[in-house]
Formats: structure tokens, sequence, C-alpha cells
């Protein structure tokens, strides 16, 4: 068990792309690892714990088909494991066939050279509790319950079998683990396994009932596939640029010319969730405010950068300061000097729109342009 924890603790250190919301969706996934067997203890016959049986490591593979509900998934599953025996030791006899083709009795004993396979088909429900934060890799744990196909075959050579039976036991499993998206829509985990099939009834050749329980520990990776995908951003309309006043002078005086006005602003660009790129929309604007800046001489111009409150608050900052130098390289590259202008990132502590903690608001995303008298003081 350590070294599971070792395991999972490295993964959660190397799966560091930051996790995408997948609420109210439907997802599908495979997943394949490495399993051990404990040590079966079968009760044969009327003689309690008289046969153990051991293993080597095996496989474990599955697919599960879920639905999340946000803090929790629920998800049907179906998933079989499998590992070969390398020997039993019993207190009691062991039926084999012997060459001639009889069924016969070899005395209790240690026989490393036994073979043959224990396997187990399972169907299962699983409960799954997700917690962490959105923007880091996310842990997940949580019960299954469901039924299992355990079948087990066992021999002292190879003229037949001495135990060939299957039975049909309701299961439960314990599952933990980490996972991480590695695009829009698509998820890698790695994850622990706890399964357990108690009761377990077989009959061997010599119709004794053999009575007993399967339990296995599984180190699993994953790939999940997200059917949702993320919120589209409203669109938000251009703002049409405010009309300048206009003078008619009285009739009996001459035209009097009129000063141009400098406009200072604010004019606000919004940006997409988690981006600071200038989209087309934006673009419009600041076009407008360079126009208008022309009116202003070589004004100041200061930049305030914010974010909306969906990521920690630190990361924020530098995603709010990131859209003001896209903004501010956006101006500069139009003619206005990069030594009028200034910037500055207040993340998410300044919001258009005041929200809870974790939620996406496009107004919240932006950046305020300011010019004129006064402005970058």
């Amino acid at each position: 068990m350590r070294k599971l924890a070792v395991t999972l603790a490295l993964a959660t250190t190397a799966l560091s792309t930051p996790a995408l919301a997948r609420d109210d969706a439907w997802y599908v996934g495979v997943e394949g690892g490495a399993m051990l067997v404990e040590d079966i203890d079968w009760d044969v016959g009327a003689a309690i714990d008289s046969t153990t049986v051991d293993h080597r490591a095996g496989f474990d593979v599955g697919g599960t088909v879920g639905y999340d509900l946000g803090v929790v998934r629920l998800e049907a599953e179906v998933g079989y494991r499998a590992a070969n025996v390398t020997g039993l030791r019993s207190t009691t006899t062991i039926p084999f066939v012997n060459g001639a083709g009889a069924t016969v009795f070899a005395p209790g004993g240690s026989y490393d050279y036994a073979g043959g396979r224990t396997s187990a088909l399972s169907f299962m429900v699983n409960a799954l509790w997700d917690f962490g934060d959105d923007d880091g890799v996310q842990g997940f744990v949580g019960p299954g319950l469901g039924v299992a196909r355990v079948k087990s075959r066992l021999a002292l050579n190879t003229n037949g079998d001495a135990l060939d039976d299957s039975d049909t036991v309701v299961a439960w499993q314990a599952v933990a683990g980490v996972r991480a998206p590695i695009s829009d829509n698509i998820d890698v985990s790695l994850k622990y396994r706890f399964f357990n099939a108690p009761g377990v009834e077989l009959v061997d050749i010599a119709g004794r009932q053999w009575y007993g329980r399967f339990r296995s520990h599984s180190i699993m990776g994953g790939l999940t596939f997200n059917f949702g995908a993320p919120e589209p951003e409203p669109v938000v309309p251009t703002p049409e640029p405010t009309p300048a006043p206009t003078y008619t002078p009285p009739p009996e005086q001459p035209p009097v010319a009129q000063p141009i006005q400098c406009t200072p602003g604010p004019y606000i660009v919004f940006f997409d969730w988690d981006k600071s790129d200038i989209t087309p929309e934006a673009a419009s604007i600041l076009d407008n405010a360079i126009s208008n800046y022309q009116n202003c001489g070589n004004s100041q111009v200061m930049l305030a950068g914010h974010a909306d409150r969906s990521g920690s608050a630190s990361y924020n900052v530098g995603l709010s300061q990131r859209r003001a130098d896209a903004t501010k390289a956006y101006l500069s590259g139009r003619g206005i000097s990069d030594g009028v202008i200034s910037t500055e990132a207040f993340g998410e502590s300044r919001p258009r729109v005041e929200t809870a903690d974790g939620v996406r608001e496009l107004q919240n995303r932006r950046v305020e342009i300011m010019y004129g008298p006064g402005s970058g003081q």
C-alpha cells in the first residue's frame, strides 16, 4: 500500500495541466493496468481454509460510461481481470487425472508446479466524488457495487484440471485516483482499485464443493472522452461611439470654429475565458480608441487588466497582466508610443459584475483604456 501511495503522489505532481469543467456531460473511458491477487484460501468440503492458491501478477482492463453531475460522477463499468496460478498448498487431498484418464487424489502438501488461472468478469456501478481546484489536477474517490463471474482453473498435471468451474456473486470495490485534461475533451487518469468478490462456490472434478473469495489490488491508467463542450461565450455587441455635440451659432453671428474634443474613455474590451488574445470585436473597439486618441495630443494612456473569479487569485493577476500587455502591443503597433502607455493588473479584485467565487463572467474578463489629461497618474 505504501508503494501505491507514492505512485499516486508522483502522478499528482506530473499531471499539472489545468483542469476543465465537465459538469452535466456524458463521458466514456477505457483503462488498463497491473493487478495483484491476494492468496485465495478455499474451504474444500468440510475442511476449512484447507487449500491456498498463489498467483503471479496479472492484468486488469475495463471500460466505463458515465455522467458528470458536478461534484459526483455516476458511471457503469465493465471489467476483466486475470492472473496465472504459480502453486498451491493444501492440507486435504487434491483430485487429478492420471495418465490412464482416471480421477485419483494427491495427498495434501505444497505443489509449486501446479498451474491454472483465476479470472473475474465484473459489471459494476460506481459513484465517484471529485475534489480539487478546476485549474489543477483533480482527485476522485468512491465505491462501486455490482456482480462478478469468478472462474478458477487448477491442475496438478497436463492430463486434466482438478478444478474448472465458475460462479456469479455480488461484488464491491473501492476506487481512488487523479485525473487531468490533455485537450478540451480528453482526460488522462491514474487510479488504484481494490476489488472484492466474496462467497464464491465452485465444484471440483471429484464433486467436492470449494468455497472462498476473490480479492485483488490494481494500478490502472485510463483515457476518458468527455462529450460536453465548453459553454459558448455570449456575444456582446460593439458599443457605438458617442457622437460629438454639434454647435449651432446664432444667425447673426458668423460660424465659430469649435476645438476638437478629447474623448478619454473608458474604452472596454472583453476577452474569452482564460485567454489574452485580441478578438475581432475587441480590435474594432481598440481601432475606435486609437482614432479618438489623435485628438488628445501625446497624453498618457492607462490600461487596467481584469479577470473573472473562475481561477485562483494569483493566477488571475497574471492573466489580467497578459491581457493588458496584449492591449498595449495592439496600441503601440498602431502608432501610440510605448512611452506613454502604463499597465496595471487587478486580477479578480475589481469585478464589473459581482459573482461568487469560481463563476465565469464575460464582463469581468476585460481591459479598460483611459487617456487624456490626468490619465496614467
